[in-house]
This record gives structure tokens, C-alpha cells and sequence, in this order.
């Protein structure tokens, strides 16, 4: 059933790709009729870089010793001929191993040392730090070297006990947690803190990211795999032993790290092959396996479809034997057909809608801006065959009258630079309350609170207040942006009714997605502020990484939601400014014709044939805008075809290699 995923990553992504190239031929014909503004523009790139690099993030999460990582190879791997990640008994994934591809980059393996931790910097900053980095090469041809290769995620190293503090994989106050010594008294301490492995399988290359985790429970796990990594996965794999069931420490994972996560959440019974007794019958085996199935559903109060038994290791061993029947047998196709049918709609979902809502808008602007020179043209024919037979100084009176209206529509330039400084000094308002320096300023206010309370006690309440005041601000920008709405549109009908513009005003940002946003946020974060975090509360290492990572988080939701509001500012702005170049240029081919119909008789039949004809040409201009307008939607509403249509590798792949120059403000700053 790997080839079901597959294909049906591969039906994604050639519904991306023919909607991207719909995209730019629609954009292409508004662009050569000068009907795409910066905005619009800005708007498209922005939507074209969204297909283009989209993601699926998927993360596989388990105490040690659950089969965790031998279950990765089974669904990755197994292609290759061999175990590829380390899957041997005992803890094997000693850091968070992150499976991608990203064609710019070459096949290989990049290492952050754990002593990154001494410098209180997070992933998303580390990430851009090349030089904090350490690179091996990858050989993706030799599954031998390949494997050699990746064995060093394994890696540890032993330290003393107080080196072993500063890194946060000891603590005084917790010493039964503590991991051993040896005999000279050290700690073993893994060797990386993160792991990136640039891998061209066939998946990855078509938008999946992979998420292979060491336990989460355990001292010195890392505080950003369950701060930021888990919360931003659009699902979980949640590793269990069918011979073990759930147990403590699986319960605990569970309860502070994955049941309150908004994602799709997928529970695996792993080695079900342990439950198989020589002794007992296949109709017998089958119960025992289904009657752990369903305590371990009641248990973690799930569905009972969402929990997965199936033998990684007998995965593994028939997808290297390309061994069909075996391959059954482990049941790890159910897990795959689960992932494909869940997953893939609500990416096609979510893309669908963006695409929409763009092309719908520019649709809606690019026919108000032909209708407007319609009736332009219209008025200045009927003006032209009111000339006919008439004497030359007919014809100057015309001319005259003409340019008074050319003076007349000059008065608006006024009006409108007193529109604009109004609407700047809105914008302004708006702005304010969601810039960086204002959260900066809230988080600091957390930060303060929290280290003035007595053993931290008064740190959820003081997490909670940021919270609550951080959504005061979210509806405070979203009431600016109504207002500001409010006014332009007062101001649109005025101008449109004194000086013939066809203004128009998009939806307001209503920011209700960040709203949303900042709500998960205060979940995925409020959890640590319980009485069982407590004590990593105090930890001064885990606060200050906890606060980093916390704004690092709140930065990305008020910069996108100030970038949206940045980017209707600068639609309206922009058609204010084409409006204004049209009707310019409409009055100065009016003066032109007249002119010439002045020096040559000839030249009044000539122009209103030239009108005639444009007039023509805009009615075909706007049956292709519709048209493709109507493609466009049809293709993003209809989706790709099932996977059963699509054979593997039969859908052609986006080029990821060469996206867009232009994005939206937000997908920049984010």
C-alpha cells in the first residue's frame, strides 16, 4: 500500500502543478492588458510560492525501545534493501532526526552539537546559522554507506555531572530521573541536539516531512520538540508495544504532549508479532491482538479505528523481500491508506481556499477596471458621432470642454491625498498594536511576573494574562482594520459619485485565524505551567528557552496577521493609484482625437472605429478572464484524482528549485 501514499502524494502534487500554471496564465493575461497592479501581483507569487513549497509534516513519537525508528524504515526504507536508521534494541534515536528534501541542498546529513544548548539560541535560529552545523555527505546509491552514515544520530558522549547539568541532562532536585554514572562518574549525554537528513525519497521530494523523536519524558529532552516541533505537525504517529500495551511513562507522553494537540493523531500497537503463541490459532491470535486494540483506545480515549496494530520488523523484512503477502500480514498498509485518505484532502482542503480567494479577488477588481473603460469608451464615441457634419468650431468647443473636465477630475487629487494621510494614520494605529515591539514588550511583562513568583507558582497565571491580553490586542487590529474599512468605503462611493471611479473595496482582514492561532498556542504552552512542569519551570536554562521559543511563536502569528492588513492596505492604495493612471490616460486620448479629427476630416471615423474595436476586444478580454477564472476554480474544487487512478510516479513533480521572488509581507518576515 506504499504505492497508494505515494501515488496519491503524486495526484497532489500534479493538482499543484496544473494550478500553478493556470495561475500564470491567468496572471500573464491581466499583465499584458495592464489589469495586474503590485498588489495583485504580490498576491499571486505569494499563492504560487504556497503550492509550490507546501509541506506535510508527520511525526513519529515513542518512549525508547517501542520500535519507533525500525517503523520509519518500514515506510521509507524499505526500497533500499536493508535497515537504514538505527533500530536496534535499547535507545537508539538519542536526538530528534528530521527527514526532508530539499533539492537546492545536496544528499546529506547536518548535525547541531548539543553544546548549542549553552547558548540559550532556539532551532529557528539555529537554522539559519550554517556555521553551527556540522555536515556529512550522504550516498543515497549505496544503502551500506548510507546506513554508516546515519548511525552517527546515535552517537553520545559522556560528561561530568556538573557539564551534564548546564546541558539540562541532570537535575538535583530530581535524582531518581537522573540518567546513571559510570564507574569515573560520568553521564552519558547524546552527542547532537538535532538532526537533518536531506534524503531524495520519492515521498519527501513530493512535500513530506518526517519526524523520528527520542522520548519525550526523559531529563533533558529537548524543550522545543514539544514546544514548537509537535504543535506545527499536521499529525502524529504515537508508537506503542502491543506486548507491553501502555504503560506509565507512554500514559504521561500522551496526556501532556499529544492529547490536546489540534492535529491528526494516529496510535500504532507495534511487534504484534511478540502477541503471535505457536500454541494458538490465527482466529485466536486475531482477538487477542483486537482486545489490546480496544483497551488501548478506552485507555487514551480515541477511536478505536485510529489505533494501528501491525509488526514493523515484518514490514520492514517483506518490503526488502518484496514480499506482498508478507507485507499484508504485518498490517502496515492499513497505517499508510489511513495517512493518505486523512492527510492528503485537508492539504488539497486548505490550498483550495487560498487559491480561490485570491483568483476571486483579482477576478472581481480586473472586470470593475474593464467595465470602468467600457464606459469610458462608450461616452467618448457617443461624443465623436455628435461631431459628425459639425463645423471645426463645434469641434473646438468639444476640445474645450474636454480639458475643463480633465481640470475638474484634477480636483480629486486633493481629495485623495487627504484620504491617503487619513488612511495612513489608521494604518498606523493598526500596526502598532501588533508590532514586535509591543509583543516584546507583553512577553517581558510574563517574563517579570513569573520570575518574581515564589517557586513559580504565579507563572500560569501570569501566562494566561499574556494570553488574554495578547487577544485584546487581535481584536483591537481587527477593530482598526473594520474601521478603516468603514471610512474608505464612505470614501469610495464619494469619489465614485464626483468623479466617475469605479472603486471598489475588498473583505476586511478579519484576523479570526489568528485568533485561532494564539488560542493553540496558550494550549500547546499553558500545559507547562502545571504543577507537573514545575519544576522545569525553574530551571533558569528551560525558562529563558521557553520564553525565546514562546515569541519566536507569537512573532509569526502578529507578523502575518500585520502583513495581511499590509497587503490590503496596499491593494486599495494600488487601485486608487491604476483608477487614477486610466482615467489620465482616457482624457489624454479624448484631447488626441479630437486634435487629429481638428487637422483630418478622416480621422473622426477612423477613431470611432478604433473604439468600435477596442470595445470588441474588451468584451473577448472579459469572456477569457471568466474563463479562466472558471478553470481555475473548477480545478482547485475538483482536487486530484484518487490514488487508485494514478499510478506511482505517473504525476508530474513541482520544481521546487525556483520559487517565486515575490511573496506576501508576512511569508517574508515569517
Amino acid at each position: 500500500m506504499q504505492a497508494s501514499f505515494a501515488s496519491s502524494l503524486d495526484a497532489l502534487a500534479g493538482w499543484r502543478l496544473a494550478l500553478d500554471r493556470q495561475i500564470v496564465d491567468f496572471a500573464r493575461l491581466l499583465r499584458e492588458h495592464d489589469l495586474l497592479d503590485d498588489a495583485g501581483d504580490d498576491t499571486l507569487d505569494a499563492v504560487r510560492q504556497r503550492l509550490a513549497a507546501d509541506k506535510m509534516v508527520v511525526a513519529f513519537v515513542a518512549e525508547f525501545s517501542r520500535g519507533k525508528s525500525e517503523l520509519v524504515n518500514a515506510i521509507f526504507f524499505g526500497d533500499t534493501g536493508r535497515r537504514i536508521l538505527p533500530a536496534t534494541p535499547g535507545r537508539t534515536t538519542m536526538c530528534t532526526v528530521e527527514l526532508a528534501f530539499d533539492p537546492a541542498e545536496p544528499p546529506q546529513l547536518q548535525l547541531l552539537p548539543i553544546e548549542s544548548r549553552l547558548d540559550g539560541a532556539s532551532l529557528a535560529e539555529l537554522r539559519q546559522r550554517a556555521k553551527a552545523w556540522q555536515r556529512v555527505p550522504l550516498d543515497p546509491s549505496s544503502p551500506d554507506r548510507l546506513a554508516e552514515a546515519l548511525n552517527e544520530v546515535t552517537r553520545a558522549n559522556f560528561v561530568d555531572v556538573a557539564h551534564a547539568r548546564a546541558l539540562g541532562f541532570w537535575d538535583d532536585e530530581r535524582p531518581q530521573d537522573n540518567p546513571p554514572r559510570d564507574a569515573e562518574g560520568r553521564v552519558e549525554v547524546p552527542a547532537w541536539r538535532h538532526a537533518l537528513i536531506n534524503y531524495p525519497h520519492p515521498l519527501l521530494k513530493r512535500g513530506l516531512v518526517v519526524l523520528d523523536t527520542p522520548g519525550l519524558n526523559a531529563i533533558g529532552a529537548e524543550p522545543e520538540l514539544t514546544l514548537s516541533l509537535l504543535p506545527t505537525a499536521h499529525a502524529t504517529v504515537f508508537v506503542l508495544g502491543a506486548d507491553t500495551g501502555v504503560t506509565r511513562s507512554d500514559l504521561d507522553i500522551w496526556r501532556d504532549h499529544l492529547s490536546a494537540q489540534a492535529l491528526a493523531r494516529y496510535v500504532v500497537l507495534n511487534k504484534i508479532d511478540t502477541l503471535r503463541d505457536p500454541l494458538l490459532d490465527a482466529a485466536q491470535i486475531d482477538a487477542q491482538i483486537e482486545q489490546q486494540r480496544q483497551a488501548t483506545a478506552a485507555m487514551l480515549e480515541l477511536a478505536p479505528e485510529r489505533v494501528f496494530p501491525l509488526s514493523a520488523r515484518e514490514a520492514l523484512s517483506a518490503r526488502v523481500a518484496g514480499d506482498a503477502v508478507g507485507l499484508a500480514f504485518s498490517r502496515l498498509p492499513a497505517l499508510e491508506s489511513a495517512l493518505s485518505a486523512d492527510l492528503l484532502p485537508q492539504r488539497r482542503q486548505m490550498l483550495e481556499q487560498v487559491v480561490l480567494e485570491a483568483v476571486g479577488t483579482l477576478q472581481a477588481q480586473s472586470l470593475r477596471r474593464l467595465a470602468d473603460r467600457r464606459r469610458q469608451a462608450a461616452e467618448q464615441v457617443a461624443e465623436l458621432r455628435g461631431l459628425r457634419g459639425k463645423s471645426g468650431s463645434k469641434q473646438q468647443l468639444m476640445l474645450k470642454r474636454v480639458q475643463q473636465e480633465s481640470d475638474e477630475f484634477e480636483q480629486c487629487t486633493a481629495r485623495l491625498s487627504a484620504l491617503r494621510a487619513v488612511h495612513a494614520r489608521m494604518l498606523r494605529d493598526a500596526l502598532v498594536v501588533l508590532s514586535s515591539e509591543r509583543l516584546r514588550d507583553e512577553v517581558s511583562l510574563m517574563s517579570h511576573a513569573t520570575d518574581t513568583s515564589l517557586f513559580k507558582l504565579g507563572a500560569k497565571r501570569a501566562f494566561l494574562s499574556l494570553c488574554d491580553r495578547l487577544r485584546v490586542l487581535l481584536t483591537e487590529g481587527r477593530r482598526h482594520c473594520e474601521e478603516m474599512h468603514e471610512m474608505l468605503n464612505a470614501s469610495y462611493k464619494q469619489l465614485n459619485a464626483d468623479f466617475g471611479f469605479a472603486l471598489a473595496l475588498s473583505r476586511v482582514p478579519k484576523l479570526d485565524r489568528y485568533l485561532r492561532e494564539l488560542d493553540l498556542i496558550a494550549r500547546n504552552y499553558g500545559q507547562y505551567f502545571g504543577l507537573s512542569q514545575a519544576f522545569r519551570l525553574a530551571e533558569p536554562h528551560f525558562m529563558e528557552q521557553f520564553r525565546r521559543m514562546l515569541l519566536s511563536k507569537l512573532r509569526v502569528v502578529f507578523e502575518n496577521a500585520s502583513g495581511e492588513i499590509e497587503l490590503w492596505n496596499k491593494s486599495a492604495s494600488a487601485q486608487i493609484d491604476s483608477q487614477l493612471r486610466e482615467r489620465r490616460r482616457s482624457f489624454k486620448r479624448r484631447r488626441e482625437a479630437l486634435e487629429r479629427i481638428q487637422a483630418a476630416a478622416g480621422e473622426l471615423e477612423q477613431r470611432i472605429g478604433e473604439l468600435d474595436a477596442q470595445e470588441a476586444r474588451e468584451q473577448h478580454l472579459i469572456a477569457r478572464i471568466n474563463e479562466l477564472g472558471c478553470q481555475l476554480e473548477q480545478r482547485a474544487r475538483t482536487g486530484p484524482p484518487s490514488a487508485v487512478d494514478v499510478p506511482p510516479d505517473a504525476a508530474p513533480k513541482l520544481d521546487l528549485r525556483d520559487p517565486p521572488t515575490l511573496t506576501l509581507v508576512a511569508a517574508r518576515r515569517a
